[in-house]
């Protein structure tokens, strides 16, 4: 093969990745536009407002808000199954059982669930996992699965002096996969202030001291991450995570402006790495998220994820799993780098 054909070859290829890219891109759009009308008609399932609590939580009112979270979910899940919705019921009466300890519980349209595994009161590090798309209470067991399975590697791999605490943060409404929301930063803006509240919490609810805390952003949720990021200075943030990641809005990791390392992978089988990497202006919004975070010119630190899929980075016994654990607990050497 001689070079100009190797160099046609080349283009032809960048023609038709760029095509593929144009293409998907009006895909998602036209899909978002017609899908979200077709499912405005569900009812709305109805739910007590969030149980009453302390206007300042501390490690010593806990207990407290977790049983009044279990009696609000009991509650919800009592409503639900009034309401005909035995999905919705199920989902909140699980929520409701003794061994789970919910932060904040509100069952109210598509949900919002702060839970904790592990023994948050005495954790030295603390990891919080913050969702994508199409995360609601109606798909929060595959959340809670995967804060679960993080937690159980940590309890394996932490050191004797080390506590360990995972929090699965659905605190924001999220975007649907298919949807004009999805492709935009708005719900981003809107949940980032209240992961900077979240987290200022958390460093109240540890004794005898504040712990270190890790950022875990999945998807959508790298962009929550991206936005909450300058805010989060002085809360013992050290480390964000984003894996999965569509992009994030900035053009590089120190455009997060973030005393925290910053961390990207990204499966061999994960679909997001077909997203385009753009910014693009559409009737006044900007479109999409620039630069691929796992990209050398993000400058983020790149390690090893294995050859999962987009749902697959917190699957027991994979290589994001055990990077992932290995980020909480501050064995940031032992990362194992793409």
């Amino acid at each position: 093969m001689t070079a100009a054909t190797g160099e046609r070859q080349r283009q032809d290829r960048a023609h038709w990745r760029g095509r593929w890219r144009r293409t998907l891109l009006a895909t998602l759009l036209t899909a978002a536009v017609v899908l979200p009308l077709s499912a405005a008609t569900r009812p709305r399932i109805p739910a007590p407002p969030p149980a009453a609590l302390p206007a300042r939580l501390t490690w010593a009112t806990l207990a407290t808000a977790y049983e009044a979270n279990r009696e609000n979910a009991a509650e919800a899940a009592r409503m639900a199954a009034v309401h005909g919705d035995a999905s919705r019921a199920a989902v909140d009466r699980t929520l409701a059982s003794r061994s789970r300890q919910l932060l904040r519980f509100d069952a109210r349209g598509g949900g919002q669930v702060a839970e904790v595994v592990g023994d948050l009161t005495h954790a030295t590090r603390i990891a919080v996992l913050v969702p994508g798309s199409d995360t609601t209470l109606d798909t929060y067991a595959r959340f809670h699965t995967m804060a679960a399975s993080l937690y159980r590697r940590l309890t394996q791999e932490a050191p004797k002096a080390t506590s360990t605490a995972v929090v699965a943060w659905l605190g924001y409404r999220t975007p649907a996969t298919i949807s004009t929301t999805v492709l935009t930063a708005g719900r981003a803006g809107q949940a980032a202030p209240h992961l900077r509240e979240f987290i200022r919490e958390l460093r109240s609810l540890t004794a005898p001291g504040p712990a270190s805390v890790a950022l875990l952003c999945h998807s959508y949720g790298t962009v929550v991450c991206a936005r909450a990021a300058p805010t989060l200075t002085g809360l013992g943030v050290t480390d964000i995570a984003l894996v999965g990641s569509p992009g994030t809005g900035a053009d590089s990791a120190a455009a997060l402006h973030t005393s925290a390392r910053v961390w990207a992978a990204r499966g061999a089988d994960d679909w997001i790495a077909e997203v385009p990497h753009v910014h693009a202006d559409l009737f006044g919004t900007t479109i999409g998220f620039g630069t691929d975070p796992v990209s050398p010119s993000f400058g983020a630190r790149v390690f090893a994820a294995g050859p999962g899929g987009h749902s697959d980075y917190f699957t027991p016994g994979s290589a994001s799993l055990a990077n992932l654990a290995r980020i909480v607990l501050g064995e940031t050497t032992e990362v194992t780098r793409a």
